[in-house]
């Protein structure tokens, strides 16, 4: 009994482990074209490329320091953001980040309910990306 038991907490403990491992391309529970990257897929899919690379973090928080050749799109300023983000391309891929991934996940879902169809939202956000391996 004791062996079967242990085999029981063995096999828990194995799925658990495994449901919370990092998945970088996972997509968000029910929200199609918007994908969670992380500091590797940045650095393969973003630094060095053509791509709409938005920081929508202050004016302040951007001017500190920010990723790569992105854009300053504040998304607390929800009316300045929806006009600015007129100037983007719908149908090319938009990449998102702020300081640690909510206000990136916000503007993300205001991407999609704006009809952008591919959103990358880095969730680690500008922390981790001056974070060293």
């Amino acid at each position: 009994m004791k062996t079967v038991a242990m085999q029981l907490l063995l096999l828990c403990c194995s799925v658990l482990a495994l449901a919370c491992q990092d998945n970088p391309k996972k997509q968000v529970q029910g929200m199609d074209g918007i994908s969670i990257i992380d500091k590797e897929d940045v650095k393969t899919h973003v630094i060095g490329k053509e791509v709409q690379l938005v920081d929508v973090r202050t004016a302040e928080e951007f001017a500190a320091g920010h990723i790569g050749h992105a854009v300053n799109y504040n998304i607390i300023d929800s009316q300045t953001f929806l006009k600015q983000i007129e100037r983007l391309d719908k149908n090319k891929p938009v990449y998102l980040y702020c300081k640690m991934g909510g206000r990136s996940n916000r503007a993300a879902l205001l991407l999609k309910e704006n009809g952008f169809t591919e959103i990358y939202d880095y969730s680690g956000g500008y922390n981790n990306w001056v974070i060293e391996n």
